[in-house]
């Protein structure tokens, strides 16, 4: 496998000339983040990330992390690996000043996580879920357990996890039965396994933080009737230091189809009746506290698509360079498969949908920094609905094309493609986690369509679609724009009139807005990846009519940007007609005559 090799000037582009970063990077509180710190962040990120942490991917699939006797041991040069990696601060980059941290726009720490999940998605998945502790432990702790745990979590000497899933509660996660029993100190004792805990036994770091979903007594049924408890490995003195070992084990080891140096354990808590838990947040309101490591995951998850396309793009891109096969239909001499004109189709189409997709976690993520710190309270309420609306956006469509894009990418390899060696196996095998796991990509076209929609009588997606109709229309009439104007404005349309429809069925049958809500997941996402693809042709297009030198980069630009609007956006036209079919075919043969 090659090493991979952060696109830089891809996520400065994308920053500056998309997004416009610096409607965050202007606020106070970010005032120190100019264009010379966020070059430097991004040109240290690559280095780090291509140096150190690439060169282990390949080695945590071949060696997986193992289990003895509740002991986990990760892949060979892990453990170090992680140690550079706290001690170069990118484990607190956007975590609060007060605690360690950089204090950094997450609009900036956004592309440093897909540096780590592009070179090593396994490595990246260890910090992710301590950044989404971070932020739970934040939002909802007393003063107290924020003072005990976030100097270390920040600092990666302790890491965190999130404890959902148990074997009869996945999606439904209101089904657990973990229990937790109040004791007269204030603590609780927790007792209950739970399943794909990731990195919930490991060596890299000195204390394990795991938030772990339990029940009281006499808790209300399902989701209403779930609590949190912050449950550490060690029990932490009143002096800071680590205490005994708390009583929680890692019974096993999943063994699964990628992701292979991520141990995914299954946890068992309060064996003997002395696992010791601390309530975090209200009793039984233990899901809205989770929720803020959930979408701060969730995020994190579609950039981990993000990631893994663009490491298959680079992938693929060097192996058609090099493959020399049949005869170019232009200039009929021998030639490398990236002359063949459906070599070329599948090349573009991962470059244009990976880039499409990073503008929208980009943009995502800008969204979550200027509702929680823009001083207006109308600027920051309104991006507070489209941070809401782009989540589920960023989490099902970035994670479906990591898998459609590394499964091109595999096809670019032809037969070697399928032989483990080239690497290309591993992308993908990696990459088909993401569209399950933080929530399956069905539950985010539910949750879409079902909550997101509706917020504020339709107030946040009826803006954004108004947005993107009114820079439509001051698109330039030119050839260059002529197909993006089209079809941006085509799609842009039909996803408002299916979203009116989608909500019209809201109180008549709801089951015909869930039949409509994946389709319309991608409906709404390759809308607005086109508006972002859009902007970035025409800021492209004026820095060249401005003189700029960077011809080639930027007329890449434009060429990609058509290449979306023209071959990406009507594939999905067409799904007006299945969003709106309603649910009649879902339900018309019976479950028992399936076979």
């Amino acid at each position: 496998m090659s090493d991979y090799q952060a696109p830089v000037k891809e996520m400065n582009f994308t920053l500056n000339d998309v997004i416009d970063v610096k409607e965050v990077t202007s606020l106070e509180k970010f005032q120190d983040a100019d264009d010379d710190l966020i070059e430097a962040i991004l040109i240290e990120g690559a280095k780090f990330t291509g140096d150190v942490l690439s060169p282990l991917n390949r080695i945590g699939d071949l060696n997986p992390s193992t289990v003895s006797d509740g002991v986990v041991t990760t892949p060979p040069g892990f453990k170090e690996a992680y140690q550079q990696y706290c001690e170069n601060g990118w484990n607190g980059i956007t975590a609060n000043i007060e605690y360690g941290g950089q204090g950094l726009p997450h609009a900036l720490g956004l592309p440093i996580t897909e540096m780590v999940e592009s070179a090593n998605s396994s490595f990246s998945l260890c910090p992710m879920l301590t950044s989404s502790a971070i932020l739970a432990i934040g939002k909802h702790g007393t003063e107290e357990q924020k003072n005990t745990y976030l100097e270390k979590l920040v600092s990666g000497v302790w890491s965190g996890t999130m404890n959902l899933t148990e074997p009869n509660a996945g999606s439904d996660v209101g089904a657990l039965r973990s229990k937790a029993q109040k004791q007269s100190d204030g603590s609780y004792l927790i007792k209950g396994q739970k399943i794909y805990i990731t990195y919930g036994e490991h060596e890299m770091a000195e204390n394990i933080i795991h938030l772990v979903l339990a029940r009281l007594p006499d808790a209300p049924e399902g989701t209403r009737g779930i609590s949190l408890f912050i449950v550490p490995k060690y029990i932490i003195n009143d002096d800071g230091s680590l205490g005994k070992r708390n009583d929680l084990t890692c019974v096993s080891l999943e063994h699964k189809m990628g992701i292979h140096g991520s141990p995914t354990c299954t946890m068992s808590y309060g064996d003997n009746n002395q696992c010791v838990g601390y309530l975090i947040g209200e009793e039984n309101k233990g899901m809205m506290t989770m929720f803020t490591m959930m979408n701060d995951a969730r995020l994190a998850v579609g950039s981990q698509g993000v990631a893994l396309s663009e490491r298959a793009y680079q992938m693929a891109l060097e192996y058609a360079n090099e493959r020399v096969q049949g005869m170019s239909l232009k200039t009929r001499n021998q030639s490398p498969i990236i002359e063949h004109p459906d070599v070329r189709r599948m090349l573009m189409t991962i470059k244009s949908t990976t880039e499409a997709v990073r503008a929208i976690a980009y943009l995502n993520a800008k969204s979550i920094d200027l509702a929680q710190h823009h001083p207006d309270e109308k600027t920051a309420e309104k991006y507070r609905g489209l941070a809401d609306l782009l989540t589920p956006l960023s989490k099902a469509y970035g994670s479906d094309l990591g898998i459609e894009n590394s499964s091109l990418a595999m096809q670019i390899f032809g037969g070697m493609g399928y032989i483990e060696e080239t690497g290309i196996a591993q992308v993908y095998r990696d990459a088909r986690i993401n569209a399950i796991y933080e929530g399956t990509n069905g539950i985010q076209a539910m949750d879409l369509v079902g909550r997101k929609l509706s917020i504020d009588n339709g107030k946040h997606w009826r803006a954004l679609h108004d947005e993107i109709s009114n820079f439509t229309e001051k698109l330039p009439e030119t050839i260059e724009f002529a197909v993006i104007k089209k079809n941006l404005s085509k799609i842009t349309a039909m996803s408002k009139e299916c979203a009116e429809w989608l909500l019209s069925q809201h109180n008549e049958s709801i089951t015909n807005t869930m039949a409509g809500s994946v389709p319309y997941l991608r409906m709404l996402s390759t809308a607005v990846g086109c508006y972002l693809m859009a902007k970035g042709a025409l800021s492209a297009r004026n820095r060249l009519d401005n003189g700029d030198i960077d011809k080639e980069f930027l007329e890449g630009k434009i060429i990609t940007s058509r290449y979306y609007a023209e071959q990406i956006v009507p594939t999905v036209l067409g799904l007006a007609e299945a969003i709106k079919a309603g649910d009649e075919l879902f339900y018309a043969i019976d479950k028992n005559n399936f076979a």
